[in-house]
């Protein structure tokens, strides 16, 4: 998995980090296909937040062997957007979309899915 920024230099985009572009391209096989997700980068980050933590979701699933439904309720239990209510007398509990989620919150998200991916030897930095 790969996740940097781009410029535009010379009419091509070039790797800000070159030699993490590198070692992703080293990685891969010939043939292999890269789902590549681009999108000009604004102040708020918030769709590039949301593709990193859908991506990252998707590859820790794999690795554990959850589902990527499972993970995802993990993660957003770990970073707060899960709360218990209780309702005629039971309790559930009630998860916000990452889609509505804060920066600040979809940075915890982040957080959270790099320590997961920590405990599975998955470096997601």
């Amino acid at each position: 998995m790969l996740h940097c920024k781009f410029t535009k230099t010379d009419g091509q985009l070039k790797p800000n980090t070159p030699q993490k572009y590198k070692m992703f391209l080293d990685s891969m096989e010939e043939g292999d296909i890269a789902d590549v997700f681009l999108e000009f980068s604004e102040d708020d980050g918030t769709l590039a937040q949301l593709a990193k933590i859908h991506a990252c979701i998707r590859e820790l699933a794999k690795e554990t062997g959850d589902t990527y439904a499972d993970m995802k309720l993990t993660i957003k239990r770990e970073c707060g957007l899960c709360v218990k209510k209780e309702f005629e007398g039971e309790m559930y509990m009630i998860c916000r979309s990452f889609g509505d989620a804060s920066l600040e919150e979809l940075s915890l998200a982040i957080q959270a899915i790099i320590t997961a991916g920590e405990m599975v030897g998955i470096n997601f930095n």
